[in-house]
């Protein structure tokens, strides 16, 4: 199969590439039109109770409350006449503007929970009537009225300001890790022109891949942080790739095979080969279709195309462009470089020997190493996104530390209970007093009455019981949503009987259990199906029930201490100052993509190095001269291939959203770890420990491979 592609790529050359420029030139149309049909949420279960308890308040209480106003006053109150006439204007014009409902403040309330305690601040709040109202309100009243000062916060202002923080980011990373990844591929292939074929191939994936989310972006929700990975996977990839499959053209042509010959026995040996991987890190990547958050899922839509496309284009596309190029692949070489380039690392082979004569003296201090990056995942946190994933200076995470430090009670904080049926105001009132009992409860609002310690302390509000009898319930805590007090209080809650009724609870605490409780039921499948499949695509490659084993318990290895360093840096804070992040618990849904990601690349990296550990072993080497041969062979290539993935992937570090930062930083040392330590000492190790059992299977599971198992044999 792989030779006939091959030999079809080979001599419809041209036609090839022409159909190419034109699926491209549709794709480019196409795939422009997805920034603008992306969204910046996707982190909550809609099944679960708080996504139906938000979408009952939508409906019957006209909504939560999405906007946040800051008032601040330049004279040091906002009880100031200034500052009272100045926002009497303010709140006349807020109170009619169109894209607002429900606007209420401190001005036209004098509710004291609403103005800061040194009076230096107070607070409004409204529901937009039009999604991204957020820019118009800021520029509208940003500039404020006289000595008042205003700043427009709140979730819908956080979606808004970190979708404008993905943008910007995304074109500082291209910025800092495309002239660095020109430069190395430049110096890897020796030749300007072989370095701008991995960039052809990226181009096409990433291309491909923005068309196909615009597609889906007009079908479904699809998180606007699916073009992030977008373009590090299309560009890593085809980095991999074209490094693959160029530097096997390069050894079959100066093998003496003319071009025809050289570009079909690279499709079948290397094109083989990015076939296997590619279905590996497909496969690592079709498990986030499992999870009920279409953030996540997001990524996997992304993920799948991109892998596609590159793959599809690696044995397509490229081996008609080496086809019409020839040995000019090797044009405008560096004054340095080979004469006749090769891919043969004397390190690597030196490296393999060394691990396969002393196993434990090599492989011992990688072991240790990894199991004490792996412990601090003891103590990891989960947590879901909110303004203080951003910097310091973006707007709402200046709103938000205010509301934090001087709004001790503020909304943000508030569990929202509805009842999903009618309800009497009795059975309300008492569960009302029964809610503001519990331990971190502050007061409890119903359509019937406030309650605070187990007695009535104030007013209901009558908008809180619907026209046909269903009831809402406001519960002000102190407790911040990701703290695990914050967490307990919504399993308190929805433990606590409620005769007669059928609570529902929602709110950012409520949101965040939620999300976990959906990963974490999720997670057992996904991880299986990620192990089988796995499992399944190693045996029908390299014909051994032991092989897939060893990669699978080296993978689990360097992820874990990956993630154990992960806790250190964003959870407890090491390097933050230097980042330029505030510590926080770990975005569960982030480290769900993040270990998909990596396993997919380091599975990536290891079919690369067994195929030719098995095309030697296939030619009669003994154990150590195949694993010497076969790292000597692609060590190289997947250290560079790992080199430049991980400057695409840690030019996110230099984001402004922590979440994307730790996602960027953890993928690119995951795959350094795993190019180096793993490829480089781990595998011959793993090697010399299985010994001659390396390639063994039982005798009915052999039958099976040499039936279905997915091979080429190579030419004569």
């Amino acid at each position: 199969m792989f030779g006939r592609i091959g030999r079809f790529a080979a001599t419809h050359a041209r036609g090839v590439l022409v159909v190419t420029a034109l699926l491209m030139v549709g794709a480019a149309a196409l795939g422009v039109t997805a920034f603008g049909k992306l969204q910046t949420e996707g982190f909550d279960d809609p099944n679960s109770d708080s996504s139906q308890a938000k979408a009952l308040i939508d409906s019957q209480f006209n909504g939560e409350n999405d906007v946040v106003f800051l008032f601040s006053s330049d004279t040091g109150s906002v009880d100031d006449p200034a500052v009272m006439t100045a926002a009497a204007e303010l709140t006349d014009r807020l109170a009619t503007d169109p894209g607002i409902a429900g606007f209420t403040s401190y001005f036209t309330t004098k509710a004291p929970p609403m103005k800061s305690a040194d009076g230096q601040y107070a607070i409004g709040v409204a529901r937009v009537t039009d999604e991204g109202h957020v820019k118009e309100l800021r520029a509208d009243y940003g500039a404020g009225t006289g000595p008042i000062n205003v700043q427009v916060g709140g979730p819908d202002a956080i979606g808004v300001d970190i979708s404008h923080q993905v943008a910007g980011d995304l074109a500082v990373a291209e910025a800092i890790a495309v002239p660095i990844i020109m430069v190395l591929l430049v110096v890897v292939f020796g030749s300007v022109i072989a370095a701008l074929l991995p960039l052809a191939i990226g181009t096409i994936a990433v291309f491909g891949t923005f068309a196909l989310l615009a597609i889906l972006g007009s079908a479904t929700d699809v998180s606007v942080f699916a073009i992030n990975l977008t373009t590090a996977l299309g560009l890593g990839l085809a980095i991999d790739y074209a490094l693959l499959m160029v530097s096997r053209f390069r050894e079959e042509l100066a093998s003496g095979h003319d071009t025809t010959e050289a570009v079909v026995r690279t499709v079948e040996t290397a094109g083989r080969t990015i076939v296997f991987s590619a279905l590996t890190v497909a496969v690592a990547l079709g498990a986030l279709v499992l999870f009920p958050l279409y953030f996540l899922r997001s990524f996997a839509y992304a993920g799948i195309g991109v892998v596609i496309i590159a793959m599809a284009s690696a044995i397509f596309v490229l081996p008609a462009l080496l086809a019409l190029l020839g040995k000019r692949v090797n044009s405008l070489r560096l004054p340095w470089a080979k004469r006749t380039p090769t891919s043969v690392s004397a390190l690597w082979a030196r490296l393999a020997s060394v691990a396969l004569k002393r196993p434990v003296l090599m492989g011992a201090p990688v072991v240790l190493l990894l199991l004490l990056g792996a412990v601090p995942l003891l103590n990891v946190e989960f947590g879901t996104p909110d303004d203080r994933v951003l910097t310091s200076s973006a707007e709402t995470r200046v709103i938000g530390d205010v509301l934090r430090a001087e709004f001790p009670g503020d909304d943000a904080k508030a569990l929202q209970l509805v009842t999903r049926y009618p309800a009497g105001t009795t059975v309300v009132g008492d569960y009302g007093l029964a809610v503001s009992r519990l331990p971190g409860v502050e007061s409890v609002t119903t359509s019937v009455g406030t309650y605070a310690d187990g007695k009535a302390v104030g007013p209901g509000v009558a908008a809180y019981a619907a026209e046909d009898r269903q009831q809402r319930m406001t519960v002000l805590t102190a407790y911040d949503a990701h703290s695990t007090e914050g967490q307990e209080l919504v399993t308190k809650l929805r433990e606590t009987p409620a005769p007669g009724m059928e609570v529902l609870t929602g709110g950012a605490a409520a949101r965040l259990v939620d999300s976990k409780d959906a990963i974490a039921s999720k997670l057992p499948l996904a991880a299986g199906l990620i192990v089988v499949s796995t499992f399944v695509l190693l045996f029908l490659f390299s014909g051994s029930v032991l092989q897939p084993l060893r990669a699978l318990l080296f993978n689990v290895l360097g992820l874990s201490a990956t993630i154990g360093l992960m806790v250190m840096i964003f959870q407890e804070g090491w390097l933050s100052s230097w980042l330029g992040f505030t510590p926080l618990p770990l975005d569960t849904s982030m480290l769900v993509l993040l270990f998909c990601v990596v396993f997919g690349l380091s599975m990536d990296y290891e079919v690369f190095v067994l195929s030719r550990i098995k095309e030697m072993h296939e030619q009669g080497a003994d154990l150590h001269d195949a694993v010497r041969h076969g790292l000597s062979r692609t060590g190289r290539l997947v250290t560079m291939a790992a080199v430049l993935l991980a400057v695409s992937l840690l030019a996110f570090g230099t984001s402004g959203v922590s979440f994307v930062q730790m996602f960027g930083i953890g993928s690119g040392v995951a795959i350094l770890v795993d190019a180096t330590l793993i490829r480089g000492v781990l595998v011959p190790v793993g090697m010399r420990a299985l010994g001659r059992a390396a390639w063994w299977s039982p005798p009915f599971m052999r039958s099976i491979h040499d039936r279905i198992g997915l091979r080429e044999k190579e030419p004569v």
